[in-house]
């Protein structure tokens, strides 16, 4: 669990852009889930299947050749490709990869919560947090999508808990969560660990393009489409929340622009993930 050797692993994962978070040689949370991630993204493994641990099989994988090109090349300086089948997320300077990272997205399942909103946030235009009942259906829509709006620190949202939130399809956002378990389990939102929620807002710009690919049809299938509009439970009265926030939002970055609902058109390059283990010395 600790020592020389998860150093090691920590320090080729950040060398592939897998961020491991510290490399302290602690095999903690945030080693595992770039684990994951590494596993579900170049060794094409399922949920199911993956594992917390480094066999010797994925050290050796780690340690050859892994490339990892992005699928499309939108046109913006940078891009975000979410990818939902392997709950990774990767970001990318052109041809150059910043970041892979483990995302938690949505369940598909329907809820109904009662839930806290944030002024500024999608159903709550006043001055003051408040709760209210809602009813929605957690789907991360794929899609082409551009991110149009950023917050900084905790915020509170229909969608739930976020942390430094950047939104790219009106209420659904890239943003930090405690917790990013193996499975989806979210509103609809991409979740990320806490520690890449907070340089992770630095990697992009506004109208950088976001490419969510579900596994079914290419994004370019499905167009910019909206996620399913949530409903107010008609049980639930709406209050003003006693509670007061701690969270600072920049005056530069609180104005909210709707996503454009064209869709340009983009090159389509095959997925170019390879990997060659190299020859070790009985």
């Amino acid at each position: 669990m600790k020592g020389a050797d998860v150093r090691r692993l920590q320090q080729r994962l950040k060398d592939l852009h897998f961020d491991p978070g510290r490399i302290d040689g602690v095999y903690g949370g945030d080693t595992t889930m770039a684990v994951w991630a590494f596993q579900a993204l170049v060794q094409k493994m399922t949920r199911d299947t993956l594992v917390d641990f480094v066999t010797p099989v994925l050290w050796d994988s780690m340690r050859g050749d892994v490339t990892i090109t992005p699928r499309r090349q939108p046109g913006t300086p940078n891009h975000v490709e979410v990818y939902l089948p392997e709950q990774v997320m990767a970001v990318f300077k052109g041809q150059q990869l910043l970041l892979v990272t483990h995302i938690s997205t949505g369940t598909g399942q329907k809820w109904c919560e009662e839930v806290t909103i944030d002024p500024g946030e999608e159903g709550n235009k006043g001055g003051v947090a408040i709760k209210t009942g809602v009813c929605g259906e957690a789907i991360t829509p794929g899609g082409i999508y551009y991110f149009y709006n950023r917050k900084l620190g905790l915020r509170e949202s229909k969608l739930g808990t976020m942390w430094n939130p950047v939104y790219f399809n009106f209420g659904i956002a890239i943003h930090g969560a405690m917790m990013v378990p193996k499975e989806p389990a979210s509103h609809g939102c991409v979740r990320i660990p806490i520690f890449v929620s907070n340089y992770f807002p630095a990697l992009v710009q506004y109208n950088d393009r976001v490419y969510v690919f579900d596994g079914v049809k290419e994004p370019e299938d499905y167009g910019s489409i909206a996620p399913p509009w949530d409903k107010k439970d008609p049980n639930y009265t709406t209050t003003t929340s006693t509670s007061t926030t701690t969270s600072t939002v920049p005056v530069a970055t609180s104005t909210t622009v709707a996503p454009k609902s064209t869709v340009p058109k983009t090159t389509v390059a095959p997925v170019g993930v390879t990997t060659t283990a190299p020859v070790v010395p009985s």
